[in-house]
């Protein structure tokens, strides 16, 4: 049994939040059939190199982009500008419990295609809209990307080196984090409405928007400006209320250690040879470190640059002090935890064969995910799925 085996979503959005949300409800066991674009399909299959090649003919495949956000799915080629491919999808949405989109505001009424006229000949569907400013206000008719929304929502203002360093200035996330934490919380608001939908028996329609998502995630920022008055600023790779939390200098590379009370703070300064920090007024507390950060820092950085990183974290980790090395990503997937777990999966693919992919973190007990399908290529199942939920041969 599988957590979402009873429940078919039809994905008509495309590139990264939507996308991200149906293939974690296909994680989950859902069946998404994504709706694509006959020839071209979603516009991140041609966001490369690198893209997928055939191993034994060189033939080019889909981009990475496309790869990491699409397993667990059903394509179907349809062209929703056509009376036919209008009608296929209300039919396949009639069926539906779930319909996801990014359209611009309003872009899929002129076809019949948004929730007001889908609820009407499907009350129980769950019908999700993802744009970048949500379905209201001044902005509601603006394209949203995931670099600018970083740039609105607050994120770049607090990423980064702070000013009068080397390399300071704004930074956005390495990861595109708008979109896929708006993935996430559209995800969830799925799940809400399929359980009060066992309530009422009705559907509901979810606005979600990049700019609220990044907003919210703002976090203890947002609550430390609301209690304080203050602007929070930029602190590089050190954290606004913990001290020290951050990346430290070693003979061989950078550690971070990441001190989260005043004991691990004082078995840190032990280690270092400075066991009289962790008595000393002006370090003793953690609000007293964040106050005296100044001068703390670069104390321990004097003691860290002279070990290596590895010995360095053998001896933190001796004395239960939270720290870890910086790895790349090649490193990440050859960590012994990440492998034990199970990090990279494998799943059988038409062109590549065995294609590697980034395993789900859920882990469900009774209904644990599986990889049961590759990223698919344009219209692989458009028969299959026109047939199975409609009857028809084409």
């Amino acid at each position: 049994m599988k957590a979402l085996d009873d429940i078919f979503v039809l994905d008509l959005s495309r590139v990264l939040a939507g996308p991200w949300a149906t293939q974690i409800l296909g994680d989950l066991g859902a069946d998404v059939v994504k709706v694509e674009r006959p020839g071209r399909g979603d516009d991140t299959r041609g966001w490369g190199p690198p893209f997928l090649t055939d191993p034994e003919t060189g033939a080019i495949g889909d981009a990475s982009y496309f790869l990491c956000a699409n397993r667990n799915k059903r394509s179907i080629a349809l062209d929703i500008v056509t009376p036919e491919g209008q009608e296929t999808i209300r039919a396949l949405a009639a069926r539906a419990d779930v319909l996801v989109e990014n359209y611009k505001v309003g872009g899929l009424k002129k076809y019949g295609l948004d929730y007001a006229s889908l609820s009407q000949i499907n009350p129980r569907l769950i019908y999700c809209s993802i744009t970048g400013f949500g379905q209201d206000g001044p902005l509601a008719g603006k394209a949203g990307y995931d670099f600018m929304i970083q740039a609105m929502g607050g994120m770049m203002s607090i990423t980064g080196e702070r000013d009068g360093l080397p390399g300071s200035g704004p930074q956005k996330a390495g990861i595109a984090l708008a979109d896929l934490t708006t993935g996430l919380y559209a995800t969830i608001g799925i799940l809400g409405a399929l359980h009060q939908r066992e309530r009422t028996g009705r559907g509901q329609y979810i606005d979600m928007a990049l700019l609220d998502t990044q907003v919210a995630m703002l976090s203890n920022h947002a609550a430390s400006y609301f209690l304080s008055g203050k602007v929070p600023g930029r602190l590089g790779n050190g954290h606004a209320t913990i001290v020290p939390y951050q990346s430290f200098p070693t003979a061989d590379g950078h550690l971070v250690i990441a001190v989260g009370n005043d004991g691990q703070f004082a078995r840190l300064a032990a280690a270092l040879g400075h066991p009289e920090w962790g008595s000393d007024a002006r370090y003793v507390t953690n609000a007293a470190r964040v106050a005296n950060r100044a001068e703390l820092i670069p104390m321990i950085e004097a003691e860290t640059v002279k070990h290596p990183s590895a010995a360095l974290q053998a001896t933190l980790e001796a004395c239960v002090v939270p720290c870890g090395q910086i790895n790349t990503i090649d490193k990440v997937f050859d960590e012994p935890q990440v492998r034990h777990r199970g990090m990279k999966r494998t799943v059988a693919h038409p062109l590549a064969g065995e294609l590697p992919v980034g395993a789900s973190p859920l882990r469900l007990s009774e209904s644990p995910v599986s990889y049961d399908r590759a990223p698919p290529t344009v219209g692989q199942h458009t028969a299959e799925v026109l047939r199975e939920k409609l009857g028809r041969d084409g």
